[in-house]
């Protein structure tokens, strides 16, 4: 399988993917335990996932994980869009950031990717330049443009030489208004240039995040005050799935507009099951598993129908992305929890039995709130009203 025939086809569903179980990433994960979640998003379906790295050891050992799983099973298949960070210079550093000069340390990860994607030729299909690396809200490490088409450019000199595999696909994985979609200030020759350099475009869309910094599409409206509870989630819901497609559709239309024709892929987007600050109850109540089901099943429907690869973020639960603090939303976008525990998204695949004899750190995977969907429906609320006016907060 290439690029190509993967990405857009509903048999190959992707997810992105970190293994760590702890709240830092000086504990890796190993080999054994990154074959178990393999395992596990295998049985689920997925045939594709993301990683976001090479700096670290944990995507060579996904990789590796892989490549011993297919030689144990002989229907074992998975496939992998290899993610090089790019930093701006004196990103993550206590000097000043300099977001028009890049990092000297990227020309050594676009390196050990080059270097993974031929030596697993048969698992690697992508490379993704960057991570939001060109979004401007992340102050910490954003680059201009350029630097993203340099290496695109790059890699893809690489490929027409035979240096790379001739299928191997780049792209650069980005929030929606960095590849054009949102505000005019993204709009450059540069970025026009890069839309023609990569393979195809990866847009990353969060209308969760946008309950609170952006609401136009989140609460109770006036015309959902006769409904119940259940009811008003379910419409919500249906508009910040609605809100996610049009943030896809601004990009294709933007390069549209262009006159060019590439094609535009999910590279990620998700929904929270826990939030102890802006997305939770006393913040915009987006955050907790039946929303997060609603959002997961709505989405991939769409992206389904559609022939759009959906990257969801995330497989699991990664205590490690605030670690500061333990109730933070980051730390939980995953599907499953850190111990295993399939959350409501995936009751149904419980019951179904596909996680049987599977475990996660020798926890069995099985149900959130114990398979107990009352119990669980006592820590959703309903969006609130946007005028004010009081409601029914519980299901």
């Amino acid at each position: 399988m290439t690029a190509k025939e993967l990405l857009g086809n509903p048999d190959y569903p992707a997810i992105s993917y970190g293994g760590y179980r702890a709240n830092t990433r000086d504990i890796q994960p190993t080999v054994a335990q990154i074959k178990e979640d393999m395992k596990i998003l295998f049985a689920m379906g997925v045939r594709f996932i993301r990683t976001y790295n090479v700096q670290l050891p944990h995507a060579l050992n996904t990789l590796r994980a892989i490549r011993e799983l297919k030689n144990e099973q002989a229907d074992f298949e998975m496939y992998v869009m290899l993610g090089a960070w790019i930093d701006c210079k004196n990103a993550w550093t206590d000097k000043p950031v300099n977001h028009f000069e890049e990092s000297e340390q990227n020309a050594d990860e676009i390196l050990r990717a080059v270097t993974l994607a031929n030596n697993f030729s048969d698992i690697v299909k992508v490379i993704a330049v960057g991570n939001e690396a060109m979004v401007k809200w992340a102050t910490l490490y954003y680059v201009q443009p350029s630097v993203i088409l340099k290496w695109v450019n790059h890699l893809q000199e690489l490929k027409r030489e035979g240096h790379i595999p001739a299928d191997l696909w780049i792209t650069s994985s980005d929030n929606f208004a960095s590849w054009g979609g949102g505000s005019h200030e993204y709009h450059c020759d540069d970025l026009t240039a890069l839309i023609q350099a990569v393979d195809y475009i990866s847009v990353h869309t969060y209308p969760m995040h946008d309950t609170h910094y952006h609401p136009i599409f989140w609460g109770t409206f006036s015309n959902d005050l006769e409904a119940e509870a259940v009811e008003r989630i379910e419409r919500a819901m249906q508009r910040a799935c609605e809100y996610a497609i049009a943030q896809y559709q601004s990009v294709v239309s933007y390069i549209t507009k262009l006159g060019i024709e590439k094609p535009v892929h999910i590279g990620e987007t998700g929904w929270a099951s826990k939030s102890n600050d802006l997305y939770g109850p006393t913040g915009s109540r987006a955050t907790d598993e039946y929303k997060q089901a609603r959002f997961y099943h709505l989405i991939r429907e769409w992206s389904t129908k559609n022939r759009v690869s959906c990257f969801y973020f995330q497989a699991f639960d990664e205590p490690w992305k605030d670690k500061h603090n333990p109730h933070g939303s980051e730390n939980f976008f995953g599907l499953f929890t850190v111990t295993g525990q399939a959350k409501f998204a995936l009751w149904e695949l419980v019951d179904q039995g596909v996680f049987a004899g599977l475990d996660r750190d020798q926890n069995s995977i099985e149900k959130t709130y114990q398979g107990n969907k009352e119990n669980l429906l006592i820590d959703v609320m309903a969006p609130p009203m946007r005028e004010g006016e009081p409601q029914k907060n519980y299901v």
